[in-house]
Protein backbone atom coordinates (compact mmCIF):
# COMPACT_ATOMS: atom_id res chain seq x y z
CA UNK A 1 0.00 0.00 0.00
CA UNK A 2 1.19 3.64 -0.24
CA UNK A 3 1.49 4.10 3.42
CA UNK A 4 4.28 1.15 3.20
CA UNK A 5 5.85 3.15 0.66
CA UNK A 6 9.44 4.07 2.37
CA UNK A 7 10.24 7.06 -0.43
CA UNK A 8 6.77 8.72 0.63
CA UNK A 9 7.09 8.18 4.47
CA UNK A 10 10.60 10.12 4.27
CA UNK A 11 9.17 12.41 1.84
CA UNK A 12 6.55 13.45 4.57
CA UNK A 13 8.99 13.24 7.20
CA UNK A 14 11.05 15.72 5.22
CA UNK A 15 8.30 18.32 4.88
CA UNK A 16 7.20 17.86 8.43
CA UNK A 17 10.53 19.52 9.35
CA UNK A 18 10.67 23.27 9.75
CA UNK A 19 12.57 24.70 7.09
CA UNK A 20 13.12 28.51 8.43
CA UNK A 21 13.58 29.06 12.09
CA UNK A 22 12.39 32.95 12.91
CA UNK A 23 14.38 32.82 16.03
CA UNK A 24 17.48 32.01 14.22
CA UNK A 25 17.01 34.44 11.67
CA UNK A 26 16.52 36.95 14.00
CA UNK A 27 19.95 36.29 16.17
CA UNK A 28 21.29 36.56 12.16
CA UNK A 29 20.01 40.48 12.05
CA UNK A 30 20.86 41.75 14.63
CA UNK A 31 24.13 40.46 14.38
CA UNK A 32 24.60 42.05 11.38
CA UNK A 33 23.31 45.30 12.36
CA UNK A 34 25.78 45.36 14.93
CA UNK A 35 28.90 44.16 12.80
CA UNK A 36 28.02 47.04 9.93
CA UNK A 37 26.15 49.61 11.92
CA UNK A 38 27.74 49.73 15.81
CA UNK A 39 26.37 52.78 16.79
CA UNK A 40 22.89 52.15 15.72
CA UNK A 41 21.38 50.57 19.09
CA UNK A 42 19.78 54.17 20.55
CA UNK A 43 18.46 54.50 16.79
CA UNK A 44 16.57 51.51 17.04
CA UNK A 45 15.23 52.17 19.84
CA UNK A 46 14.22 55.63 18.94
CA UNK A 47 12.40 54.01 15.64
CA UNK A 48 10.87 51.19 18.05
CA UNK A 49 9.62 53.96 19.85
CA UNK A 50 7.98 55.97 16.62
CA UNK A 51 6.24 52.47 15.52
CA UNK A 52 4.24 52.34 19.27
CA UNK A 53 3.35 55.84 19.19
CA UNK A 54 2.52 55.74 15.71
CA UNK A 55 0.44 52.40 16.14
CA UNK A 56 -1.50 54.59 19.20
CA UNK A 57 -2.56 57.15 16.81
CA UNK A 58 -3.12 54.95 13.90
CA UNK A 59 -6.24 53.04 12.79
CA UNK A 60 -4.37 49.87 14.73
CA UNK A 61 -5.74 50.60 17.93
CA UNK A 62 -7.81 47.53 18.75
CA UNK A 63 -4.89 45.13 17.56
CA UNK A 64 -2.00 44.14 19.62
CA UNK A 65 1.71 44.99 18.88
CA UNK A 66 2.56 41.64 18.66
CA UNK A 67 -0.20 40.73 15.70
CA UNK A 68 0.50 44.07 13.83
CA UNK A 69 3.97 43.23 13.84
CA UNK A 70 4.26 39.46 13.31
CA UNK A 71 1.62 39.98 10.16
CA UNK A 72 -0.99 37.24 10.20
CA UNK A 73 -2.17 35.68 7.47
CA UNK A 74 -2.24 38.81 4.92
CA UNK A 75 0.80 40.39 6.07
CA UNK A 76 3.24 40.77 3.07
CA UNK A 77 5.95 41.82 5.33
CA UNK A 78 9.14 39.67 4.97
CA UNK A 79 10.98 37.82 7.56
CA UNK A 80 13.81 39.98 7.74
CA UNK A 81 11.66 43.22 8.29
CA UNK A 82 9.56 41.50 10.84
CA UNK A 83 12.99 40.90 13.06
CA UNK A 84 14.14 43.71 12.48
CA UNK A 85 10.95 45.10 13.98
CA UNK A 86 11.43 43.00 16.79
CA UNK A 87 14.86 43.88 17.34
CA UNK A 88 13.71 47.80 17.59
CA UNK A 89 10.95 46.75 20.06
CA UNK A 90 13.44 44.69 22.46
CA UNK A 91 16.02 47.52 22.03
CA UNK A 92 13.16 49.94 23.32
CA UNK A 93 11.88 48.03 25.73
CA UNK A 94 15.72 47.62 27.14
CA UNK A 95 16.38 51.13 27.23
CA UNK A 96 13.45 51.69 29.52
CA UNK A 97 14.05 48.87 32.00
CA UNK A 98 17.62 50.48 32.42
CA UNK A 99 19.66 47.28 31.00
CA UNK A 100 21.11 49.88 28.31
CA UNK A 101 21.09 52.98 29.51
CA UNK A 102 24.85 53.86 28.92
CA UNK A 103 24.44 53.79 25.72
CA UNK A 104 22.26 57.07 25.37
CA UNK A 105 22.31 58.69 28.52
CA UNK A 106 19.13 58.10 31.51
CA UNK A 107 17.95 58.44 34.75
CA UNK A 108 21.22 56.80 36.78
CA UNK A 109 23.70 59.02 34.88
CA UNK A 110 25.37 61.36 37.69
CA UNK A 111 28.11 62.62 36.60
CA UNK A 112 30.08 65.22 37.45
CA UNK A 113 29.80 68.66 35.96
CA UNK A 114 27.21 69.69 33.37
CA UNK A 115 25.67 66.60 30.99
CA UNK A 116 24.34 67.93 27.75
CA UNK A 117 21.77 65.22 26.68
CA UNK A 118 19.46 65.27 23.48
CA UNK A 119 15.73 63.22 23.92
CA UNK A 120 14.90 62.92 20.31
CA UNK A 121 11.36 62.71 20.84
CA UNK A 122 11.24 66.45 22.48
CA UNK A 123 13.54 67.17 19.74
CA UNK A 124 10.34 66.95 16.89
CA UNK A 125 8.05 69.34 18.55
CA UNK A 126 8.18 72.68 18.79
CA UNK A 127 11.11 74.49 20.36
CA UNK A 128 8.91 76.33 22.88
CA UNK A 129 7.00 73.47 23.41
CA UNK A 130 10.57 72.05 24.14
CA UNK A 131 11.53 75.13 26.41
CA UNK A 132 8.77 75.04 28.66
CA UNK A 133 8.98 71.08 29.36
CA UNK A 134 11.79 71.62 29.96
CA UNK A 135 11.65 74.12 32.86
CA UNK A 136 9.01 72.28 34.49
CA UNK A 137 10.98 69.65 34.43
CA UNK A 138 13.68 71.40 36.23
CA UNK A 139 16.10 71.88 33.31
CA UNK A 140 16.93 74.16 30.44
CA UNK A 141 16.99 73.41 26.40
CA UNK A 142 20.30 75.05 24.51
CA UNK A 143 20.69 77.15 21.65
CA UNK A 144 20.58 73.84 19.45
CA UNK A 145 18.04 72.27 21.14
CA UNK A 146 19.77 70.31 24.09
CA UNK A 147 18.01 69.17 26.84
CA UNK A 148 20.63 70.19 29.59
CA UNK A 149 20.48 68.82 32.81
CA UNK A 150 22.81 70.12 35.22
CA UNK A 151 25.30 67.64 36.92
CA UNK A 152 24.41 66.49 40.41
CA UNK A 153 20.54 65.28 40.15
CA UNK A 154 17.92 67.48 37.86
CA UNK A 155 16.32 64.40 36.60
CA UNK A 156 12.62 64.38 34.65
CA UNK A 157 9.68 63.46 37.17
CA UNK A 158 8.43 59.86 36.37
CA UNK A 159 4.81 60.38 35.10
CA UNK A 160 5.49 64.55 35.04
CA UNK A 161 3.75 66.67 32.51
CA UNK A 162 5.24 66.52 28.58
CA UNK A 163 4.94 67.90 25.57
CA UNK A 164 1.42 68.33 24.24
CA UNK A 165 -0.05 66.35 27.12
CA UNK A 166 2.17 62.90 26.45
CA UNK A 167 4.15 61.69 29.98
CA UNK A 168 7.88 62.00 29.64
CA UNK A 169 8.58 58.47 31.52
CA UNK A 170 11.50 58.48 34.00
CA UNK A 171 13.19 55.79 31.44
CA UNK A 172 12.76 57.99 28.47
CA UNK A 173 15.37 57.49 25.57
CA UNK A 174 17.50 60.24 26.14
CA UNK A 175 20.04 59.79 22.63
CA UNK A 176 22.87 62.03 21.89
CA UNK A 177 21.84 64.12 18.85
CA UNK A 178 25.15 63.85 16.43
CA UNK A 179 23.83 66.41 13.86
CA UNK A 180 23.20 69.56 15.52
CA UNK A 181 22.00 72.97 14.25
CA UNK A 182 25.72 74.57 13.42
CA UNK A 183 25.50 78.75 13.69
CA UNK A 184 27.06 79.24 10.50
CA UNK A 185 27.26 82.96 10.01
CA UNK A 186 26.99 84.72 6.89
CA UNK A 187 30.01 86.49 5.21
CA UNK A 188 30.19 89.75 4.07
CA UNK A 189 31.00 90.57 0.27
CA UNK A 190 34.11 91.94 -0.79
CA UNK A 191 35.72 92.48 -3.95
CA UNK A 192 38.72 90.27 -5.08
CA UNK A 193 42.39 91.68 -5.07
CA UNK A 194 44.51 91.88 -8.18
CA UNK A 195 47.89 92.25 -8.91
CA UNK A 196 48.46 96.18 -9.90
CA UNK A 197 52.22 97.49 -9.51
CA UNK A 198 55.76 95.68 -9.46
CA UNK A 199 58.37 97.91 -7.62
CA UNK A 200 61.76 96.55 -8.30
CA UNK A 201 64.28 98.83 -6.21
CA UNK A 202 65.56 96.60 -3.77
CA UNK A 203 69.06 94.24 -4.01
CA UNK A 204 68.05 91.65 -1.62
CA UNK A 205 64.92 90.00 0.34
CA UNK A 206 62.32 93.24 1.18
CA UNK A 207 61.49 92.22 4.58
CA UNK A 208 59.79 95.29 6.08
CA UNK A 209 57.08 97.87 5.05
CA UNK A 210 55.55 100.66 6.82
CA UNK A 211 52.96 103.74 5.82
CA UNK A 212 53.36 107.29 7.31
CA UNK A 213 50.46 108.75 9.18
CA UNK A 214 49.04 111.16 6.16
CA UNK A 215 49.38 108.11 3.82
CA UNK A 216 51.44 110.23 1.27
CA UNK A 217 54.98 108.28 1.53
CA UNK A 218 55.78 104.13 2.23
CA UNK A 219 58.71 102.90 3.61
CA UNK A 220 60.39 99.35 2.93
CA UNK A 221 63.77 97.66 4.50
CA UNK A 222 65.33 94.66 2.93
CA UNK A 223 68.42 92.37 3.14
CA UNK A 224 70.42 94.90 1.20
CA UNK A 225 70.57 96.75 4.68
CA UNK A 226 68.67 100.15 3.08
CA UNK A 227 65.85 101.77 3.99
CA UNK A 228 63.63 103.05 0.83
CA UNK A 229 61.07 105.53 1.22
CA UNK A 230 58.32 105.60 -1.97
CA UNK A 231 55.36 108.02 -3.09
CA UNK A 232 52.76 106.07 -2.51
CA UNK A 233 50.55 107.60 -5.53
CA UNK A 234 53.85 108.10 -7.80
CA UNK A 235 54.27 104.18 -6.83
CA UNK A 236 50.43 103.10 -7.71
CA UNK A 237 51.21 104.64 -10.87
CA UNK A 238 54.34 103.22 -11.26
CA UNK A 239 56.41 106.30 -11.84
CA UNK A 240 59.81 106.65 -12.66
CA UNK A 241 60.49 108.91 -9.67
CA UNK A 242 58.28 107.49 -7.00
CA UNK A 243 61.34 106.94 -5.05
CA UNK A 244 62.46 109.56 -2.74
CA UNK A 245 65.33 108.85 -1.10
CA UNK A 246 67.22 105.87 0.45
CA UNK A 247 68.91 105.16 4.39
CA UNK A 248 71.90 103.71 4.59
CA UNK A 249 73.11 103.17 8.23
CA UNK A 250 72.34 99.38 9.18
CA UNK A 251 74.77 96.89 8.29
CA UNK A 252 72.35 93.97 8.45
CA UNK A 253 68.66 93.05 6.92
CA UNK A 254 66.49 95.75 8.25
CA UNK A 255 63.56 93.75 9.65
CA UNK A 256 61.44 96.41 11.34
CA UNK A 257 59.80 99.63 10.72
CA UNK A 258 57.13 101.89 11.97
CA UNK A 259 56.62 105.78 11.53
CA UNK A 260 55.50 108.10 14.22
CA UNK A 261 52.03 110.13 14.40
CA UNK A 262 53.19 112.73 16.67
CA UNK A 263 56.65 113.78 15.32
CA UNK A 264 58.19 113.12 11.97
CA UNK A 265 60.52 110.18 13.07
CA UNK A 266 61.00 106.83 11.28
CA UNK A 267 62.02 104.02 13.57
CA UNK A 268 63.88 101.32 12.16
CA UNK A 269 65.01 97.71 13.80
CA UNK A 270 67.28 94.85 12.40
CA UNK A 271 69.60 92.02 12.48
CA UNK A 272 72.45 94.01 13.40
CA UNK A 273 70.96 94.46 17.37
CA UNK A 274 70.20 98.10 16.53
CA UNK A 275 67.24 99.90 16.95
CA UNK A 276 67.70 103.82 15.23
CA UNK A 277 65.64 106.81 15.27
CA UNK A 278 65.60 108.55 12.08
CA UNK A 279 64.62 112.22 11.63
CA UNK A 280 62.79 112.76 8.39
CA UNK A 281 63.46 116.58 7.91
CA UNK A 282 67.31 115.80 8.02
CA UNK A 283 67.05 112.33 6.73
CA UNK A 284 70.02 111.57 9.51
CA UNK A 285 69.83 108.87 12.53
CA UNK A 286 69.36 110.96 16.00
CA UNK A 287 68.83 108.38 18.40
CA UNK A 288 70.08 104.60 18.80
CA UNK A 289 68.63 102.37 21.63
CA UNK A 290 70.61 99.50 22.76
CA UNK A 291 70.51 96.61 24.86
CA UNK A 292 69.03 93.89 22.44
CA UNK A 293 71.70 90.88 22.79
CA UNK A 294 70.70 89.58 19.31
CA UNK A 295 68.84 90.27 15.70
CA UNK A 296 65.32 92.57 16.19
CA UNK A 297 62.67 90.82 14.90
CA UNK A 298 59.97 93.38 15.31
CA UNK A 299 59.32 96.84 15.90
CA UNK A 300 56.02 98.95 17.22
CA UNK A 301 55.43 102.24 18.48
CA UNK A 302 52.86 103.09 21.28
CA UNK A 303 49.18 104.75 20.04
CA UNK A 304 49.33 107.03 22.89
CA UNK A 305 52.17 107.14 24.70
CA UNK A 306 56.06 107.99 23.33
CA UNK A 307 56.84 104.39 24.13
CA UNK A 308 59.04 102.02 21.19
CA UNK A 309 58.24 98.02 21.41
CA UNK A 310 61.19 95.85 20.24
CA UNK A 311 61.14 91.97 20.14
CA UNK A 312 64.01 89.73 18.75
CA UNK A 313 66.09 86.55 18.58
CA UNK A 314 67.02 87.07 22.85
CA UNK A 315 63.42 86.25 23.29
CA UNK A 316 62.40 88.97 25.03
CA UNK A 317 60.36 92.11 24.09
CA UNK A 318 62.17 95.69 25.08
CA UNK A 319 59.98 98.88 26.07
CA UNK A 320 62.08 102.24 25.47
CA UNK A 321 61.12 105.50 26.66
CA UNK A 322 61.15 107.11 22.57
CA UNK A 323 63.39 110.49 24.35
CA UNK A 324 65.42 109.72 26.62
CA UNK A 325 66.55 106.36 24.71
CA UNK A 326 66.20 104.49 28.64
CA UNK A 327 64.56 100.82 28.78
CA UNK A 328 61.45 101.17 30.54
CA UNK A 329 60.62 97.63 30.67
CA UNK A 330 62.33 94.34 29.46
CA UNK A 331 59.70 92.05 29.10
CA UNK A 332 60.91 88.59 29.78
CA UNK A 333 58.96 84.86 29.44
CA UNK A 334 59.27 83.61 26.10
CA UNK A 335 61.33 80.72 25.50
CA UNK A 336 62.41 81.38 21.45
CA UNK A 337 62.71 84.45 19.59
CA UNK A 338 60.04 87.20 19.65
CA UNK A 339 58.98 87.27 16.02
CA UNK A 340 55.54 90.07 16.02
CA UNK A 341 54.14 92.57 18.75
CA UNK A 342 51.15 94.20 18.87
CA UNK A 343 50.45 97.35 21.39
CA UNK A 344 47.34 99.07 22.01
CA UNK A 345 46.12 102.02 23.91
CA UNK A 346 44.03 99.66 27.00
CA UNK A 347 45.10 96.85 28.28
CA UNK A 348 46.61 94.33 27.64
CA UNK A 349 48.85 97.23 25.82
CA UNK A 350 51.48 94.96 24.62
CA UNK A 351 51.01 91.45 23.02
CA UNK A 352 53.50 89.48 21.43
CA UNK A 353 53.92 86.42 19.90
CA UNK A 354 56.71 83.99 19.74
CA UNK A 355 58.49 81.20 17.93
CA UNK A 356 58.00 79.08 20.93
CA UNK A 357 54.07 78.90 19.33
CA UNK A 358 53.24 81.05 22.66
CA UNK A 359 51.36 84.76 22.71
CA UNK A 360 51.63 86.85 25.65
CA UNK A 361 49.74 89.55 26.89
CA UNK A 362 51.45 92.40 29.19
CA UNK A 363 50.62 94.86 31.78
CA UNK A 364 52.66 97.76 30.79
CA UNK A 365 52.19 99.81 34.00
CA UNK A 366 53.81 96.54 35.82
CA UNK A 367 55.74 95.12 33.48
CA UNK A 368 54.51 91.71 34.12
CA UNK A 369 52.80 89.39 32.14
CA UNK A 370 48.67 89.37 31.96
CA UNK A 371 48.31 85.83 30.21
CA UNK A 372 49.74 83.64 27.94
CA UNK A 373 48.19 81.83 25.40
CA UNK A 374 48.99 78.21 23.91
CA UNK A 375 46.62 77.42 21.35
CA UNK A 376 48.81 77.67 18.66
CA UNK A 377 51.37 74.65 17.75
CA UNK A 378 53.47 76.18 15.41
CA UNK A 379 55.25 79.22 15.92
CA UNK A 380 53.83 82.52 15.73
CA UNK A 381 55.08 84.77 13.07
CA UNK A 382 52.32 87.40 12.35
CA UNK A 383 49.81 89.37 14.37
CA UNK A 384 47.30 92.11 13.31
CA UNK A 385 44.39 93.86 14.67
CA UNK A 386 41.72 96.04 13.33
CA UNK A 387 40.61 99.19 13.90
CA UNK A 388 37.15 98.75 14.45
CA UNK A 389 36.68 96.18 17.20
CA UNK A 390 38.87 95.32 20.55
CA UNK A 391 40.27 92.01 18.88
CA UNK A 392 43.35 90.66 16.94
CA UNK A 393 44.17 88.05 14.91
CA UNK A 394 47.85 85.52 15.14
CA UNK A 395 49.21 83.47 12.46
CA UNK A 396 51.35 80.43 12.26
CA UNK A 397 52.01 77.44 10.20
CA UNK A 398 48.85 75.02 11.72
CA UNK A 399 46.44 77.85 11.36
CA UNK A 400 45.27 81.62 12.11
CA UNK A 401 43.05 82.09 15.51
CA UNK A 402 41.08 84.91 16.30
CA UNK A 403 41.12 86.24 20.03
CA UNK A 404 39.35 88.71 22.33
CA UNK A 405 41.39 91.84 23.02
CA UNK A 406 41.08 92.47 26.68
CA UNK A 407 41.69 89.05 27.89
CA UNK A 408 43.11 86.81 25.20
CA UNK A 409 39.49 84.71 24.93
CA UNK A 410 39.57 82.00 21.78
CA UNK A 411 36.79 83.10 19.37
CA UNK A 412 37.92 80.94 16.14
CA UNK A 413 40.09 79.81 13.78
CA UNK A 414 40.49 81.01 10.42
CA UNK A 415 41.75 77.23 8.71
CA UNK A 416 42.69 76.68 5.48
CA UNK A 417 46.33 78.03 4.86
CA UNK A 418 48.57 75.59 5.15
CA UNK A 419 51.37 77.00 4.91
CA UNK A 420 53.96 79.11 7.14
CA UNK A 421 52.49 82.28 7.74
CA UNK A 422 54.43 85.67 7.76
CA UNK A 423 52.41 88.25 7.51
CA UNK A 424 49.18 89.65 8.55
CA UNK A 425 47.11 92.65 7.91
CA UNK A 426 43.61 94.00 8.20
CA UNK A 427 42.06 97.12 7.05
CA UNK A 428 38.82 99.27 7.83
CA UNK A 429 36.42 96.94 5.65
CA UNK A 430 37.46 93.85 6.92
CA UNK A 431 39.57 92.64 4.93
CA UNK A 432 42.19 90.26 6.54
CA UNK A 433 45.20 89.26 4.34
CA UNK A 434 47.60 86.28 5.38
CA UNK A 435 50.71 86.10 3.25
CA UNK A 436 52.60 82.92 3.05
CA UNK A 437 56.38 81.96 2.88
CA UNK A 438 55.29 79.84 -0.59
CA UNK A 439 53.93 83.26 -1.94
CA UNK A 440 49.93 82.07 -1.01
CA UNK A 441 48.14 84.88 -0.25
CA UNK A 442 44.61 84.52 1.48
CA UNK A 443 41.85 86.84 1.58
CA UNK A 444 39.45 86.25 4.70
CA UNK A 445 36.16 88.05 6.12
CA UNK A 446 36.87 89.53 9.31
CA UNK A 447 33.46 89.12 10.81
CA UNK A 448 32.89 85.28 9.65
CA UNK A 449 36.48 83.84 8.99
CA UNK A 450 35.06 83.44 5.14
CA UNK A 451 38.07 83.45 2.51
CA UNK A 452 36.82 84.65 -0.39
CA UNK A 453 39.89 84.47 -2.52
CA UNK A 454 43.02 82.61 -2.77
CA UNK A 455 45.45 83.90 -5.08
CA UNK A 456 49.79 82.88 -5.57
CA UNK A 457 52.13 85.65 -6.22
CA UNK A 458 54.40 85.17 -9.10
CA UNK A 459 58.77 85.67 -8.89
CA UNK A 460 59.81 87.91 -11.41
CA UNK A 461 62.00 86.86 -14.64
CA UNK A 462 65.01 86.00 -13.23
CA UNK A 463 64.05 85.05 -10.35
CA UNK A 464 64.23 81.23 -8.70
CA UNK A 465 60.72 79.89 -8.82
CA UNK A 466 61.21 79.36 -4.98
CA UNK A 467 61.76 83.15 -4.20
CA UNK A 468 57.93 83.77 -4.39
CA UNK A 469 57.65 84.09 -0.62
CA UNK A 470 56.09 87.38 1.00
CA UNK A 471 57.74 88.47 4.18
CA UNK A 472 55.49 91.76 4.87
CA UNK A 473 52.74 92.91 3.76
CA UNK A 474 50.68 96.53 4.91
CA UNK A 475 46.94 98.03 3.71
CA UNK A 476 47.26 101.66 3.62
CA UNK A 477 45.10 104.22 5.99
CA UNK A 478 42.54 103.76 3.22
CA UNK A 479 42.23 100.30 2.49
CA UNK A 480 42.56 100.21 -1.13
CA UNK A 481 45.99 99.55 -1.37
CA UNK A 482 47.82 96.33 -0.36
CA UNK A 483 51.69 96.57 -0.19
CA UNK A 484 53.27 93.14 -0.07
CA UNK A 485 57.41 92.50 0.50
CA UNK A 486 58.89 89.54 -1.21
CA UNK A 487 61.96 87.02 -1.92
CA UNK A 488 61.92 88.08 -5.44
CA UNK A 489 63.41 91.62 -4.40
CA UNK A 490 60.51 93.32 -6.03
CA UNK A 491 57.42 95.24 -4.00
CA UNK A 492 54.06 94.39 -5.11
CA UNK A 493 50.91 96.95 -4.96
CA UNK A 494 47.41 95.37 -4.84
CA UNK A 495 44.45 96.95 -5.60
CA UNK A 496 40.71 95.70 -5.59
CA UNK A 497 39.12 94.83 -8.87
CA UNK A 498 36.35 97.40 -9.76
CA UNK A 499 34.47 95.42 -12.60
CA UNK A 500 33.91 92.57 -9.56
CA UNK A 501 30.37 92.51 -8.18
CA UNK A 502 28.47 90.01 -6.47
CA UNK A 503 27.28 88.24 -9.71
CA UNK A 504 30.02 88.13 -11.13
CA UNK A 505 31.90 87.00 -8.09
CA UNK A 506 29.38 85.37 -6.16
CA UNK A 507 29.48 83.95 -2.78
CA UNK A 508 29.39 79.88 -2.40
CA UNK A 509 27.54 79.08 0.38
CA UNK A 510 27.30 75.73 -0.32
CA UNK A 511 31.30 75.37 0.25
CA UNK A 512 30.90 77.89 2.93
CA UNK A 513 28.57 75.80 4.98
CA UNK A 514 30.25 72.30 4.66
CA UNK A 515 32.99 74.30 5.88
CA UNK A 516 31.23 75.48 9.07
CA UNK A 517 29.38 72.07 9.69
CA UNK A 518 33.36 70.33 9.52
CA UNK A 519 34.93 72.66 11.52
CA UNK A 520 31.76 72.58 14.54
CA UNK A 521 32.15 68.47 14.55
CA UNK A 522 36.48 69.07 14.98
CA UNK A 523 37.73 69.84 18.66
CA UNK A 524 40.80 72.29 19.03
Amino acid sequence: SSSDDPLLTSTRAFVALPLFDSQIHKASVSRRIKLFYPGEVANLAYQGEEEEEAFAEGDGGGKSRGTSSSGGGGSKESATVRAVKELRREALDRLRSGVDVGAGGGDDDDGEGRLVIHREMDLLRRSSAASSAAAGAGASVGNNGALVLAGGGTKAAPGGAGIEGKPIRAGGILVERKDSNTNIPTPKWHSPWKLSTVLSSHLGWVRSVAFDPTNTLFATGGSDRVIKIFDLAKACVASPDALKITLTGHISPVRGLAFSDRHPYLFSAGEDKMVKCWDLETNQVIRHYHGHLSGVFALKLHPTLDLLVTGGRDAVARVWDMRTKHQVHCLSGHDNTVGAILTKGTDPQIVTGSYDTTIKLWDLAAGKCMSTLTHHKKAVRALAQPSFENTFVSGAADNLKKWVGNDGRFIKNFSGHKAVINALAVNDDGVLLSAADDGTMNFWDYGSGHCFQTSTTVAQPGSLDAENGIFAAEFDLTGTRLVTCEADKTIKIWKEDDTASELTHPIDMTKWRKKCIAEAKRRY
